[in-house]
């Protein structure tokens, strides 16, 4: 629900009558008309004794005084706007500097004694953020503005200029690595291209707030600037909004930019009274009339989200309090005054003296409104300007960005109109140096300021070269590329229906890892889908199964297997988990059996680390033995248990390994293993994947781990317990592990499961059923608003958890290219490819 406030009407469009009801301006006019006139009038009566002719010529003295005590436009009178045109006429060539002098640490001197700063702040979820969120922000917002004393004069600037297609594409293109997948690279930064044509990433949208004070030097500004400097700084911290204070060059990089109109010419024309051109650009700066009795918190909004390069300037200078009450006081003394003239002229009239005109009792309830908002409602008194400049290739397409823009404005019931003969002026109060030379000082309360809130949606656009594709922003349309390993905790999940894109949005993660990065991947593939990305990359498929002569020990060790001097003990972890999926019906594991397994799996490795070679590492077959040995019949029975997985039919793992697992990217495929091993073998995978982790940490080198149907692993204590381990642990490690499940419910059945959730900081949302969906929302704080771009998502839509932003995504990856026939998970279109259809 939009918030919505009222606009206070222009009070300054109430003037003071001195005399006759009429203005000081207007009583002065017509004394000097009557001066004029009437003696013209008398003068040619005596010459010509024609009267029709001398009050002609009377009236034609007195109507320019007429017309200047009566006429405005935009709140300038006929002598200001004759005068704008004659300096226009006159003008001489600007100067190439609209400031006298930039310091390396960004303060400018802008006059004399005027110095400025500018701070870049960052976009926060406005838009998808819950109702009273939405208030929280506007309430903070108000704060924020009441925060600028009436010595400080600030400025808004938001600028969205058209970015070198070509260098934004560099940053995006997946750079060769001359490994044999050069033509996936550029297959897959194609597909980056296209979807950048899709949205709007050839506009660099950014936001300013540039404040300025008046100081006798550098000197006595500086301090002043600097106490100013923290105190913006801690407000937008509060509201969660990242800042960058920009120094010398940076304020100077971005005045240029404005003054090239956002093309590479700062050569400025000003050919005709309302237009700016450059070699390459056109542009025309306007002002907003804002004349709507009420305002809401999209009008800011729509204006930023146009699709061309236009800048929007904010001018804001607070009064001081006591001046405020003041002025409007005087105001309504005004308007009451006025009204009484009007009773009385109503009552001479033979009418009701209730009869007057509504504008002013339209005008006295609002500066009645006014004051009650100053005196009781924590208001301010703000003078605003609000400029925009719109630019274009060619005058057709200013035109036309004009006319939305004077379009989205009309939709809220304000106009814009542009600055005649003061183009030169308006562009020089749109550089984010909080220095205003067109003044409409608009009387406004914070609210009704405060109302264009500078926020709408956050982008997430990492442009590091480990930065990877995640789809459109849904709402702007822009990409979303993020870096994991930027996030302080890497770990993530990826959630939804069936057949709503889990799998293949995985696989598009995996391919970007393999191209953009040179991290290991490693998968636990319960339903046997990675088998043709992995051979794609020429990693490795290692089939376990009853049937299969590939075979992985679950005894496996090395020495850094943990951080401490003891690899054995974290070892047990692993194997206590195991025995609790091997006693799976038997109660569980008690304290006695646990004691003995723990004393067993320490003597099994004994031999092993006197002499660590490979045919010494121990295998089940040892550990039954060593348990067999054992006086307590808790050791035969827990023995008893896993004589099937030792001698039994289900003795896959009482192997060696056998497979030199050296690729970067290595799946498991457990498909055939059956219902009674399959658990087990995810719980082994996921050991030999903590394996592969703890060799790499090593080398330096990051190892992303993909567990498909990881719900499988949640049933048992025990099993679910080691599982949130490993997602605590992989962190420090340089392990980056990636849950791919469809049922939200069992990651929280237990504390123990939750910690998971707790432990992720990405988490890719796709379709989610109902009940998965109010969990996911009260877990994750998801308004509603966000909610049903999962509740309505079709394939590849939904929402995106990074960290503590949260973005709405959609993913239509291109079907035509090689990789999405080799991802794509859809049966009909797998069965076509395999027969090369």
């Amino acid at each position: 629900m939009a918030i919505r406030v009222n606009v206070p009407r222009d009070l300054s469009r109430v003037k003071e009558k001195v005399a006759f009801n009429l203005t000081k301006r207007q009583l002065i006019c017509f004394t000097l008309a009557g001066m004029i006139g009437v003696p013209t009038f008398f003068l040619v009566k005596s010459v010509s004794d024609n009267v029709s002719a001398s009050t002609f010529l009377m009236m034609a003295v007195m109507m320019p005084l007429f017309f200047m005590a009566m006429y405005e436009k935009n709140g300038e009178t006929i002598e200001r706007i004759i005068q704008h045109a004659i300096d226009w006429k006159r003008r001489k060539p600007a100067p190439e500097e609209s400031f006298e002098q930039m310091f390396k640490d960004g303060i400018c001197r802008v006059d004399e004694n005027y110095y400025s700063k500018t701070i870049r702040f960052s976009d926060i979820n406005y838009k998808l953020a819950t109702d009273e969120d939405q208030q929280a922000i506007f309430d903070n917002w108000r704060k924020f503005l009441n925060f600028f004393d009436s010595s400080v004069h600030f400025e808004l600037t938001f600028v969205n200029v058209t970015k070198d297609e070509a260098k934004f594409y560099e940053t995006i293109r997946i750079k060769e690595k001359q490994d044999g997948f050069d033509d996936v690279r550029a297959e897959y930064s194609e597909m980056l291209n296209r979807q950048l044509e899709k949205g709007n990433n050839g506009l660099e949208k950014t936001k300013y707030l540039t404040f300025g004070i008046y100081a006798k030097s550098i000197k006595d500004a500086k301090p002043r600037l600097r106490s100013i400097e923290n105190d913006i700084l801690n407000n937008f911290k509060r509201m969660d909004v990242q800042t960058e204070v920009l120094d010398g060059m940076q304020r100077l990089e971005m005045i240029q930019l404005i003054k090239s109109l956002g093309g590479d010419d700062s050569t400025l024309k000003y050919p005709v009274k309302n237009m700016i051109r450059t070699k390459q650009r056109f542009a025309t700066v306007s002002a907003l009339s804002y004349d709507a009795p009420t305002m809401e918190d999209r009008f800011l909004m729509e204006l930023l989200s146009a699709d061309s390069s236009q800048v929007i300037s904010i001018h804001l200078q607070s009064i001081n309090q006591n001046e405020a009450i003041k002025k409007v006081k005087k105001t309504i003394t005004n308007i009451d005054s006025t009204k009484i003239d009007e009773q009385k002229k109503a009552v001479r009239s033979g009418y009701d003296m209730d009869l007057i005109p509504g504008d002013l009792v339209t005008y006295g309830k609002d500066a009645n409104a006014f004051l009650q908002d100053l005196q009781d409602q924590n208001e301010r008194m703000f003078k605003m300007t609000f400029l925009i400049l719109n630019t274009g290739a060619s005058k057709i397409e200013l035109k036309n960005n004009y006319l939305q823009t004077s379009s989205t404005a009309q939709q809220f019931n304000c106009d814009i109109y542009k600055l005649d003969y003061r183009q030169e002026q308006g562009l020089n109060s749109c550089l984010p140096l909080a220095r205003d030379l067109i003044h409409t000082d608009r009387s406004l309360t914070t609210s009704s300021v405060g109302i264009f809130i500078p926020f709408t949606t956050q982008e997430l656009m990492q442009t590091e070269d480990e930065a990877l594709y995640y789809g459109l922003n849904a709402l702007s349309q822009n990409l979303i590329m993020a870096d994991r390993k930027s996030l302080s905790n890497p770990n993530g999940m990826i959630l939804g229906k069936p057949g709503f894109g889990k799998s293949f949005s995985a696989k598009r993660e995996m391919s970007n890892v393999m191209l953009s990065t040179d991290d290991d991947i490693m998968i636990c593939d319960p339903e046997q889908e990675y088998t043709a990305l992995v051979n794609k990359f020429h990693g490795q498929v290692i089939h376990i199964s009853q049937k299969s002569k590939q075979f992985i020990n679950p005894m496996d060790i090395n020495e850094n297997y943990s951080d401490g001097d003891d690899p054995v003990s974290l070892k047990a972890e692993f194997i206590l988990s195991l025995f609790e999926l091997v006693m799976d019906g038997k109660g569980g594991l008690g304290p006695v059996e646990k004691t003995v397994i723990d004393r067993c799996i320490h003597k099994v490795y004994e031999k092993y680390f006197e002499n660590p070679i490979p045919e010494n590492m121990p295998i089940l077959a040892d550990l039954f033995n060593e348990l067999m040995a054992q006086n307590e019949k808790e050791a035969h029975e827990v023995a008893t248990a896993l004589e099937i997985y030792v001698f039994g039919s289900l003795n896959v793992f009482n192997n060696q390994t056998n497979v030199d697992i050296n690729s970067r990217i290595v799946c498991y495929d457990i498909k055939d293993l059956g219902k009674q091993l399959k658990k087990i073998g995810m719980l082994i995978v996921q050991d030999q994947v903590w394996g592969r982790v703890t060799a790499n940490r090593s080398m330096g080198k990051a190892t992303r781990y993909y567990m498909d149907e990881f719900h499988l692993l949640l049933k048992d204590k025990q099993t679910a317990n080691y599982s949130a381990e490993i997602y605590k642990r992989f962190r420090k490690w340089g392990g980056i592990p990636t849950a791919i499940t469809q049922n939200v419910k069992d990651l929280l059945e237990s504390p123990e499961v939750q910690n998971i959730f707790d432990n992720c900081e990405f988490i890719y949302l796709l379709n989610q059923a109902p009940g998965d969906r109010e969990i996911l929302a009260r877990k994750l704080g998801i308004s509603k608003y966000q909610l049903s771009y999962v509740e309505k998502a079709e394939q590849g839509e939904g929402l995106l958890v990074f960290g503590n932003l949260i973005l709405p995504f959609k993913d239509q990856f291109p079907h035509d290219l090689e990789l999405y026939r080799i991802m794509t998970t859809k049966p009909k279109e797998v069965a076509a490819w395999q027969k090369g259809v």
